[in-house]
C-alpha cells in the first residue's frame, strides 16, 4: 500500500498480506499481517519513516505501479558532470 508524507512529501510503500477468515459465528473478518505479525489495517496518520511525522496519506493499491515518476530514486542523483559556463562575458581589460 503507498503511502505519502504530508509534511516533507515523501513517498513509501510498505506491503500487507490480508486474509479473510470465518470467525466461527458466521461472519467473516480481516486480518492484516506483515512479515508475519498481525498488524492493524493502515490508515491515513501512519508514521513517515523519512521525517517521522504522522500526517500521511494513503492511494489506492497499485497507484504507484501506474505512476512510477512518484517513487524516489534507490540511491541519490550526483552532480552533474557538465562544467558550468558563465552567461556573463569575459572583461577584455583589467
Amino acid at each position: 500500500m503507498p503511502f505519502e508524507c504530508r509534511g516533507c512529501w515523501h513517498v513509501w510503500e510498505e506491503e500487507y498480506l490480508v486474509r479473510r477468515i470465518d470467525d466461527r459465528h458466521g461472519h467473516e473478518t480481516e486480518v492484516w499481517t506483515r512479515h508475519g505479525v498481525a498488524v492493524p489495517p493502515p490508515s491515513p496518520g501512519a508514521i513517515c519513516p523519512h521525517c517521522g511525522c504522522e500526517q500521511a496519506t494513503t492511494f489506492p493499491a497499485g497507484y504507484l505501479a501506474r505512476h512510477p515518476e512518484l517513487i524516489p530514486p534507490a540511491e541519490p542523483v550526483g552532480p552533474d558532470p557538465t562544467p558550468l559556463l558563465s552567461p556573463v562575458p569575459k572583461r577584455l581589460y583589467r
